[in-house]
């Protein structure tokens, strides 16, 4: 009896060690760590202080993903463009980040004129640059997804968006960041024409209520910059179906709930 009593108790202890075991196996055990989504642009992609009045649209982007699953790193910075992002060692800094995507806008200062710094040719340096950020996004591991810039919010008399015959227009840049990502096989966000298409349903007086200050025809406020995200965002799913299982329930640019497309 004894014997037996013995027997049943070291078979309780051993079941109570396994489970310890198995509980501190199971806590150990590593954490599949966040997607990083790595951003690179210019002014109306980077994120601002609070004490400013302008927003990028890399700024909303984080919350739009499922909470824990991206880890969003917005490295846009105001005025640089293809060349001067690489130039400065912003990129090489991207790039040490070991992002899963990369979401790459550039194109308003590629467009200034040839005497400035940051300008580029977009029928040459600036698809040369693009595909170095496509061919070293990849050598990594790393998916990159092309975003074409904007509209800048200028009309012309009948409420059409007006690009100028000369430096500042964006359409070649548009244009070529389309034909880069054919040759190379990457998605691309047309952010023109989905931001043409509402600032034109909007109208200019409405338009202006996107801006950061009364005049700006290129930069954003909250609400602008929010308009600018549910565009790109509703566009993400279709150009890098991987992230769709990580996103929450997108928001349309009119500021009504939508699903997925």
């Amino acid at each position: 009896m004894i014997c037996h009593t013995l027997l049943c108790l070291l078979s309780i202890l051993s079941l109570a060690f396994s489970a310890q075991v198995s509980a501190q196996d199971r806590s150990a055990a590593p954490v599949a760590r966040p997607l990083r989504l790595v951003i690179v642009g210019d002014s109306t992609v980077c994120n601002y202080p609070a004490t400013s009045p302008n927003r990028g649209w890399g700024q909303f982007i984080a919350e739009r993903f499922k909470d824990g699953t991206v880890r969003v790193i917005n490295l846009a910075a105001s005025g640089r463009s293809t060349k001067t992002f690489i130039r400065e060692g912003r990129w090489k800094k991207a790039l040490e980040e070991k992002p899963d995507y990369v979401l790459i806008q550039f194109g308003h200062n590629d467009s200034h004129g040839p005497g400035h710094a940051e300008a580029t040719d977009a029928s040459g340096d600036y698809r040369d640059y693009l595909r170095r950020y496509i061919d070293e996004s990849r050598a990594l591991g790393a998916t990159p997804v092309l975003v074409t810039p904007m509209v800048r919010r200028n009309f012309d008399a009948e409420g059409k968006i007006a690009e100028p015959t000369g430096s500042g227009n964006l359409l070649p840049y548009v244009n070529a960041m389309k034909e880069v990502g054919r040759e190379k096989k990457t998605p691309v966000i047309n952010l023109y024409v989905s931001s043409k298409g509402l600032v034109e349903k909007l109208g200019a007086k409405k338009s202006a209520e996107l801006a950061n200050k009364e005049g700006d025809h290129t930069h954003f406020n909250e609400k602008g910059a929010r308009a600018m995200a549910d565009l790109v965002m509703k566009e993400l799913p279709d150009a890098v179906p991987g992230l769709k299982p990580f996103l929450k329930s997108a928001r349309s640019a009119d500021g009504t709930d939508g699903g997925l497309r």
